[in-house]
């Protein structure tokens, strides 16, 4: 979920051309893949699942996912809750193709459009989460000020960070890290108290039967687009990133907050 302003960058060919072909991928495999393949990057179930939990939504609610790339979170929310919450998951995604790909995959509104200049009104939405986002921009506190002006006074955030609290040898392009204290530092100044917070090591993995569906439509990914300078830019990002959460340097914390 990028939210870079650059129109070049490996970050587009990573949330925004990937994407594309990622929706022809599952549209090759069947719909049984498509929340898997399009939650890449951005939470397993465990994950989601304690982020939901945290959201408080029920009823009628108005949900948010701001940088909400391909809509897999979103589309796996409405399932996770279909027996207490029967609201209207708002997506916002500034990659033009992840944004109209999550519309055609999971039938969800989702208008292209920055975190950090969402196109709501004050006020208006009960909660919302923001998944792998705050380490793709410089831009942490403006799109945490624009994430409380929209929630509900009291609204819930839900938050998925990788964070890096030593030197990095070597870094994805476009990627900036917070470190934790960054990153509870930019919450406190944008309005937002932390009531939870959580390291992603310390939930279960996901499950077999969901990381074999996302690697299929991998694989098709790779079939049809590995020859590609773009597919090739966003397999090198993934592969520097791979490397420095499997060495810890980079890690990922899940936090709840709440809009003061």
């Amino acid at each position: 979920m990028s939210e870079t302003t650059s129109e070049t960058t490996p970050m587009v060919a990573e949330f925004d051309t990937v994407a594309a072909w990622t929706e022809q991928a599952v549209a090759e495999l069947g719909q049984a893949h498509a929340i898997p393949a399009a939650c890449r990057g951005s939470g397993s179930p465990p994950e989601l699942a304690w982020l939901a939990e945290g959201l408080g939504l029920s009823g009628d609610d108005p949900f948010l996912d701001a940088g909400a790339g391909l809509g897999g979170p979103a589309a796996w929310l409405t399932g996770y809750l279909h027996d207490r919450w029967r609201g209207p998951a708002l997506l916002a995604e500034p990659m033009t193709h992840a944004a109209a790909a999550a519309r055609r995959l999971f039938d969800l509104p989702s208008v292209a459009a920055w975190s950090q200049d969402l196109p709501l009104p004050d006020d208006s939405v009960a909660a919302a989460w923001l998944l792998g986002v705050l380490c793709t921009t410089s831009e942490k506190r403006e799109v945490l000020t624009e994430l409380h002006r929209v929630l509900r006074p009291g609204g819930r955030l839900g938050l998925l960070v990788l964070v890096a609290d030593r030197p990095l040898s070597e870094s994805p392009e476009g990627n900036e890290f917070p470190t934790r204290d960054s990153l509870r530092a930019d919450l406190a100044a944008s309005g937002f108290r932390i009531d939870d917070e959580v390291d992603g090591a310390a939930l279960p993995g996901a499950p077999e039967d969901w990381v074999a569906r996302a690697d299929a439509v991998d694989e098709i990914v790779r079939r049809d687009h590995g020859d590609h300078p773009q597919w090739r830019q966003a397999h090198h990002q993934e592969e520097v990133l791979g490397r420095l959460m499997d060495s810890g340097d980079v890690e990922t914390v899940l936090l709840h907050a709440t809009a003061r």
